[in-house]
Formats: C-alpha cells, sequence, structure tokens
C-alpha cells in the first residue's frame, strides 16, 4: 500500500481507499480513507472524496461510488461521523457539488453544476438543477428539481414535476460525453506510459 501516490492515502483509521483498476482518478484529486471506487469511474481535477470521521464503534464506513459514476472538477463528497455515501451507477455529479452525508443518491441521477445535498435520499433518474439545495429528504425517482431551489421538506417536494423524455436524453447525453472523455484519457495516457517506457529501455540498452 505504500506504492499509491500522495493524493490516494489512508484515514487516521488507517483505511485505504479501494479504487478499482479500470477507474480514472486524476492527479489533482483527493481520495483519502474509506472510499470505494468500482470500475469505469472518472474522477476529475480537484476533486474531494474523504471518508475519515469515526462513527462511536472507531470506525468509519465507506463513501461508495458505483460503476460509471462521473464525477467532475471540484466536486467534495464527505459525509458525518458515522454515517456514509452511496452514489448510484451511471450518476453525473457535474462541476463544484457538494455532497454531504449520510446521502444515497440512485442510478443514473445528474447533480448539476453547484448543487448541494445534505442528509438526503435521491432515488433513480433524478435532475437536480445548477445550485439547487435539498436537505433532510428523500426525493422520488424520475424527480426534475429546478435551479437554485431549496428542498427542505416533503411538502417542498409536491411542487416538482417529473422529468421528461427530452432531459432524460439530455442526462444521458451529459454522461456519455464524460464517459467518452475517460475512455480519451485513459488512451493517452496508455500511449505516454508505453513511450516512456520504451525510451527508458532504450537508456538501459545504451548504458
Amino acid at each position: 500500500m505504500t506504492s499509491l501516490p500522495y493524493n490516494i492515502r489512508p484515514n487516521l483509521a488507517g483505511d485505504y481507499p479501494q479504487i478499482d483498476p479500470t477507474a480514472l482518478i486524476d492527479p489533482s484529486a483527493q481520495i483519502i480513507g474509506n472510499v470505494r471506487i468500482s470500475g469505469d469511474v472518472f474522477v476529475g481535477p480537484l476533486a474531494v472524496i474523504r471518508a475519515d470521521q469515526r462513527g462511536p464503534d472507531g470506525k468509519v464506513l465507506p463513501i461508495q461510488i458505483d460503476s460509471e459514476v462521473n464525477i467532475q472538477d471540484g466536486v467534495i463528497v464527505h459525509s458525518d461521523t458515522g454515517t456514509s455515501v452511496i452514489i448510484g451507477p451511471k450518476t453525473t455529479v457535474a462541476h463544484g457539488v457538494i455532497i454531504h452525508g449520510p446521502c444515497t443518491i440512485g442510478r443514473e441521477c445528474f447533480l448539476a453544476l453547484g448543487a448541494s445535498l445534505y442528509k438526503v435520499t435521491m432515488e433513480d433518474h433524478i435532475w437536480i438543477g445548477m445550485g439547487a439545495v435539498a436537505k433532510r429528504v428523500t426525493v422520488p425517482a424520475f424527480t426534475r428539481v429546478p435551479a437554485g431551489s431549496v428542498i427542505r421538506e416533503h411538502s417542498d417536494l409536491q411542487t416538482l414535476r417529473l422529468i421528461t423524455e427530452k432531459e432524460r436524453e439530455y442526462m444521458e447525453g451529459v454522461w456519455a460525453a464524460n464517459s467518452r472523455l475517460r475512455k480519451d484519457y485513459q488512451e493517452m495516457w496508455k500511449k505516454a506510459e508505453s513511450i516512456r517506457s520504451t525510451a527508458e529501455e532504450k537508456a538501459r540498452k545504451k548504458n
């Protein structure tokens, strides 16, 4: 475990991040503690995913990032003492989003720029608009939370509508574009590593 890069490191309880080898973690992102990142996840520049708050039993519950999640630049994911965060498959978490657990986010959700969540359960296929704030609520599947909304109790949800087919297509398009970006970066890094290895081998042969 000592070979891990400095931006991927344990918490004070000794929990190391568990990262699938197919995930792409930008070197400037910080992955700390009991974080579990599944296959084909993208974590962009300056994102922070930090699981380090011990519960009464001294243990840190995990932050779980499921497969093909797209976490963009400057996202912060953290959690209260003794609580966890789960982000479901193929969810997009856009630039500057804050997710503070306990939170559970369903599959194929879309969190737009600057949204903030605290103690929220989101079912599947939910749109959280730019700068929206949600706290202490359960958001039903296929709900659209408009940009700038503040959702603090069940009654606030009663005024919201379901996403349209066009909005769902947009969500899928954003996810697909960022999935393609992850693959492009992985291919570029693979080529760069191949070039570096070839150059080192040539240098060794010369010596």
